[in-house]
């Protein structure tokens, strides 16, 4: 089935741009194009797609408010944000506000597409440089023997190996257990770990050593 998507973006050329991409690719079908997040409680709610594709800079209500009312009443919802922004401020807050993603919009359709998938699997893409600002954004601590959070044998084992870029999917073959087993861990690990999402889960456990 096609991963359904809704976009929301006020230039309506890149709108109309990404339509037409989505819409032209096998595998990818957009359901849903709105100028800003004024009434995306409705919105989200009538339709319920896989992926949500949000800039930040729009009219009326930006996109941090809109990711923030999407994760409240839709937690399943995935929100990969596709903005010019890559300041650290606009990158913390989507990502503590439950971000799945940030994507800048200069990506290239090809790696749009991938970083959708991506997303779709339980990774969290991110354009590179994003993704050093990230990394950078905690300071490192000395590791102490005590510095585990208390994760169990296999939560450290699945924790570093989304570390090293494997997607949910990878993670539950690699260790012979089921997607929904993976997600179970991974809620128990963001507990631990006081984080809210997966990007946030991967810089702490560089930073602090962890794995």
């Amino acid at each position: 089935m096609a991963v359904r998507i809704v976009i929301f973006e006020d230039n309506p050329d890149l709108r109309d741009g990404l339509t037409v991409l989505l819409n032209g690719t096998e595998g990818f079908e957009m359901v849903g194009a709105f100028a800003n997040c004024e009434n995306v409680e409705n919105e989200i709610g009538e339709i319920l797609p896989d992926i949500v594709l949000m800039d930040i800079d729009m009219p009326i209500a930006n996109g941090i408010q809109g990711l923030k009312i999407i994760k409240e009443k839709f937690p399943n919802v995935n929100v990969l944000m596709l903005t010019v922004f890559e300041d650290n401020e606009h990158i913390f807050e989507a990502i503590c506000s439950g971000a799945v993603g940030y994507m800048l919009k200069r990506t290239p359709p090809a790696k749009l597409l991938e970083a959708i998938l991506d997303a779709m699997d339980g990774g969290a893409p991110m354009t590179s440089s994003v993704a050093r600002k990230v990394l950078q954004m905690l300071p490192p601590q000395k590791k102490v023997a005590d510095s585990n959070h208390n994760l169990t044998e296999r939560e450290r084992e699945i924790l570093n190996l989304l570390v090293k870029g494997n997607s949910y999917k990878m993670i539950a073959d690699q260790c012979n257990i089921s997607m929904d087993t993976v997600r179970s861990h991974m809620k128990k690990i963001y507990e631990k770990l006081h984080v809210h999402s997966q990007t946030e889960a991967v810089a702490k456990a560089i930073h602090n050593q962890i794995v």
